[in-house]
């Protein structure tokens, strides 16, 4: 795609969300795309590889959480897979503080170089798995904000998510369709873990039939220390 229709495309969707963005915010999408694409053919990072569908699917849809956070907030991105939501917010909003956390290496790898290539500053990728890393003091309950996007069940997630929130923070899990029984088994592993839904806003992605649900969980007490369980668990046996 060339980079004049990739700018009105972009500029349009997020128009339909109510983002104004500037050219120098085309530019970092256009080079993350770019890099996208390029790297996709040599290591799996997304199934989505028509460029109308990654602005669409990927960069707006990364925006529609960007009305939850505030200004210099700090962010992890669990689970992050090629950078989504937390590279798309960082281009949105440069004062953002985000830590990008993957388990598979070749992953950081892409994204060390999407850091590098369009300059980005306050941001790093690590290799970690989300039980592992959130029993670091140096992480644990540390952040604003932890945000991930189609990663596992909402029980489980909410144990990866949590443990690295803040007091009063916020936990931000973007889902698709058909939520209700996820939401009913999670609610015991949310309270246990110190969390309580917030909020829950479901609508159709800029204006297509693609809906979405974004649930904001708060941080209202600590995450008892015996969370995360270790390594496998919260998949295999979710807090039910």
């Amino acid at each position: 795609m060339e980079k004049e229709e990739f700018s009105n495309k972009l500029k349009d969707s997020m128009k339909k969300i109510n983002i104004e963005i500037t050219e120098k915010q085309v530019d970092d999408f256009y080079n993350y795309m770019n890099l996208l694409l390029e790297w996709n053919e040599k290591i799996n990072l997304t199934a989505i590889t028509e460029e109308n569908d990654i602005i669409l699917k990927h960069f707006v849809d990364c925006g529609t959480i960007l009305k939850y956070i505030k200004d210099n907030s700090s962010i992890i991105d669990i689970g992050t897979g090629a950078g989504f939501p937390g590279i798309p917010l960082k281009i949105l909003n440069n004062s953002l503080k985000i830590t990008l956390m993957d388990s598979l290496n070749k992953r950081i790898i892409f994204l060390n170089n999407v850091i590098d290539e369009l300059k980005l500053s306050n941001i790093e990728a690590i290799h970690a798995r989300a039980e592992e890393l959130a029993r670091n003091k140096n992480y644990r309950e540390k952040y604003d904000i932890s945000t991930s996007r189609a990663v596992a069940n909402l029980s489980t997630l909410s144990e990866y998510m949590l443990p690295f929130v803040k007091k009063d923070g916020i936990a931000i899990s973007m889902k698709g369709s058909n939520i209700d029984e996820e939401l009913n088994n999670s609610k015991k592993a949310i309270k246990i873990l110190g969390g309580k839904i917030e909020k829950i806003d479901n609508f159709n992605l800029a204006e297509t039939d693609n809906l979405r649900n974004i649930i904001i969980i708060r941080k209202i007490e600590k995450t008892p220390k015996e969370f995360p369980r270790k390594a496998g668990k919260p998949s295999k046996e979710p807090i039910c």
